[in-house]
């Protein structure tokens, strides 16, 4: 008797515990189901491209990126790109990787973002550690607001060498896709026909740069705004229109309150969707 009260006596102290766990962050696939990380890592070691949709100011991205690469590199080749670093910049990020300037002078010859040091830094120095290449795959910004003010268009009189930091002209571009048009309504009267044009331009020059440093039994991972791969859309469109083959996982990002469940709305956002606590502390 005293044995069977102990028994239940451990089952509901257990199943209290495990009632108050406290979890930062689940991951669901695309029909909606929970999945653990290890799935996650198992599919995205049968991809050739990884477009990890992040939130820029969110520490369990941050965090889930860095582990998802160390775990990858573990048994795999792998390469590393970001939107985060400007492509007119690849000259002064492959001098860091070599060894050539230090941290200071990455950061006075680069225009890194404010976050760096909390968000990317980590990331960049494990591709230095380990000999890994990073490539700075986004447009300039001052290119993609160009285009933001004159289109496309805008772009025609750049010289030789700033046209090999943008996706070949002419763009391809389809004004139809759901992400540019929702970004029309979001803007309301302030929206211009160009600014989805603006984005674009950074979709497409980040899949030419992904896609120009591919390597075959490599696996080309990419950290993002969620936006810009959310869908299927953005950078994965771009890939797609040049390499229908190219086998892609994508994951997105969402924050919510609760964990246990993600909105039917959310299905279908990527291959995996990370879903974060909304209380997280943002790192900027």
């Amino acid at each position: 008797m005293k044995r069977l009260i102990f028994v239940i006596f451990f089952l509901i102290t257990s199943i209290i515990g495990f009632s108050q766990e406290k979890k930062a962050y689940q991951l669901f696939n695309k029909k909606g189901k929970k999945v653990d990380y290890g799935k996650l890592l198992i599919a995205a070691e049968k991809a050739q491209v990884v477009l990890f949709g992040e939130y820029h100011n969110n520490a369990i991205s941050h965090w889930l990126e860095l582990e998802l690469t160390k775990d990858l590199a573990d048994k795999n080749k792998i390469i590393l790109g970001a939107e985060m670093i400007e492509a007119d910049n690849q000259k002064q990020l492959d001098q860091f990787l070599k060894g050539e300037i230090n941290h200071k002078q990455l950061d006075s010859t680069a225009r890194l973002w404010p976050n760096y040091k909390t968000d990317y830094k980590p990331l960049v120095e494990f591709a230095k550690e380990n000999n890994i290449p990073f490539i700075a795959t986004n447009i300039p910004r001052r290119f993609a607001s160009l285009v933001s003010k004159k289109g496309f268009e805008g772009l025609e009189n750049l010289t030789s060498e700033e046209k090999t930091w943008i996706a070949p002209l002419p763009i391809v571009y389809d004004s139809e896709l759901p992400g540019y048009v929702n970004m029309m309504k979001m803007m309301g009267d302030h929206a211009s026909p160009n600014m989805p044009k603006a984005q674009a331009i950074k979709d497409a020059t980040m899949a030419y740069f992904i896609q120009k440093n591919l390597k075959e039994k490599s696996i080309f991972i990419h950290f993002n705004g969620t936006y810009h791969s959310d869908n299927f859309e953005g950078i994965y469109w771009y890939l797609k229109k040049t390499a229908p083959n190219l086998e892609i996982l994508t994951i997105a990002t969402i924050e919510q309150k609760e964990l246990k469940k993600i909105s039917t709305e959310d299905y279908n956002k990527a291959d995996y969707i990370l879903v974060i606590d909304e209380d997280v502390t943002k790192t900027h």
